[in-house]
């Protein structure tokens, strides 16, 4: 049995078309196309709610290798001695293990993610990698507005820098990523048992898709081509017609990762995977794209387009193909699910996270009752269950709950209408999830009203 998980970074739920369904995922976001994730889900199980626990990228990496929370106790930091990966399990039960990727967060020195793997390879230069250090060659002020300072020209010029010299659809990050996972594919068939990690760090900001795929933003458009939006309020940096258009360019860049999935999808059945192998498809995390005012990720963004990921998980021979389930599952259940369907099972009594491989199965249709999310370091909190958001914010600021199935765009704020929903939910997980000296966590209405988690009215 081979396993192979094929990781996508920053891919918004509502921007596979599985999930969309055509539709747009809201009034201002462009639906991109998705034929081959769209392909890949109907022989696989699809799943609606899974979410990560610790963000972003590092923590949420370290939970699906380990099994283990991250929330808590583990911010941005490399493996430890102490931790047991995926690679270690798997290694040492006689398997050839690679990792191929172009996230530069792995390759950082020290950061350790490559331990324990038989082949390793980096492709460079993806965001602010210090990869190329001579000035670029193209004019920074045609990827930037006025609002700008230096230290965001910087990171667009960095960027810039490292893809001066791309000059066709093979030279981006994508498809240099398929490319080696495809060889590696190939040339690694003869051995008995492989695992390989593939982790596409698009569609991640910067987003700068092919001439072919941009094609979601306004043709009429004559501003800066903004690569690389700026934290804060959108509407403080950048105008309206500015804000929809990198919302463009991110649908393009969806798109083209999914564009050079195909290539990869064609390359397991041909090559027999797809009948003795299992198949995981997950992203760590969405993208706000100013859905609630704000692009990129950060504490204070506990909604659907951060928290909502696509995942697929195929099993061999394309068992039980086409079943879909809303169960709710976290990041720290997938390596238990992993091991568990490979016959490993016997190695995850130590984790944090437990299988789900009984909703693969389809023997179940519920998971766990409620989840909790959130950034170690920010005092925000995002506890669901498969109805109800209630999101936990600072002291001076009124929480939050929505009503996930009747309003999923999180616009109507419920929680003086049923302050016992988020009483509950807010019970679910005591301060050890909390950080460290936030001190008890009220639930704050609308209006101003402040009630202890306990109940008691303050």
């Amino acid at each position: 049995m081979n396993l192979i998980c094929i990781m996508l970074d920053s891919f918004r739920q509502d921007h596979v078309g599985v999930y969309h369904q055509g539709k747009q995922p809201f009034d201002c976001l462009p639906a991109c196309n998705t034929p081959n994730l769209d392909r890949f889900a109907e022989s696989a199980v699809v799943l609606d709610n899974c979410y990560p626990d610790g963000l972003p990228t590092i923590p949420v990496r370290t939970c699906l290798m380990t099994g283990q929370r991250t929330l808590s106790f583990r911010p941005w930091q490399p493996l430890t001695a102490e931790d047991v990966t995926v690679a270690d399990f798997l290694r040492g039960e006689g398997y050839v293990c690679g990792i191929i990727s172009d996230c530069y967060h792995y390759r950082a020195p020290g950061m350790n993610f490559h331990r324990n793997y038989n082949c390793y390879r980096w492709i460079r230069g993806q965001e602010y990698d210090p990869y190329v250090s001579s000035p670029t060659k193209r004019n920074v002020d045609d990827y930037v507005n006025d609002n700008y300072d230096e230290q965001w020209r910087g990171r667009v010029a960095q960027f810039l820098a490292n893809t001066d010299d791309f000059k066709q659809e093979s030279d981006w990050f994508p498809a240099q990523v398929t490319e080696q996972s495809v060889e590696w594919l190939r040339a690694n068939r003869v051995h008995k048992n492989l695992f390989l990690w593939i982790d596409y760090f698009e569609p991640h900001e910067p987003w700068d898709p092919p001439v072919r795929f941009d094609t979601y933003t306004d043709p009429n458009y004559t501003g800066k081509r903004l690569i690389l939006p700026m934290g804060g309020l959108a509407s403080e940096w950048a105008k309206e017609d500015e804000i929809r258009y990198i919302q463009g360019l991110y649908a393009g860049e969806a798109a083209f990762v999914d564009h050079n999935l195909g290539p990869l999808f064609e390359t397991l059945e041909a090559e027999g995977y797809y009948e003795d192998s299992i198949i995981f498809v997950i992203a760590d995390h969405g993208h706000p794209l100013a859905d609630h005012g704000k692009f990129l990720k950060g504490p204070d963004r506990m909604y659907s387009e951060l928290l909502k990921v696509p995942f697929i998980v195929r099993l061999p021979s394309g068992r039980n193909g086409g079943l879909r389930s809303s169960a709710l599952l976290q990041f720290q259940d997938v390596l238990p699910t992993m091991l568990d369907l490979m016959g490993l099972g016997n190695n995850i009594s130590s984790m944090h996270g437990k299988s789900f491989r009984s909703v693969l199965e389809g023997d179940a249709q519920h998971f766990h009752t409620s989840i909790i999310t959130g950034f170690k370091e920010g005092v925000d909190r995002c506890i669901r269950d498969e109805t109800w958001s209630y999101v936990s914010r600072p002291a001076n600021e009124p929480d939050e709950l929505y009503n996930l199935v009747e309003d999923p765009r999180e616009t109507n704020n419920l929680i003086d209408e049923h302050p016992a929903e988020a009483l509950r939910l807010a019970s679910a997980f005591g301060s050890y999830f909390r950080r460290r000296g936030s001190g008890p966590t009220p639930v704050k209405g609308v209006q101003g009203k402040y009630e202890m988690a306990s109940g008691s009215v303050d």
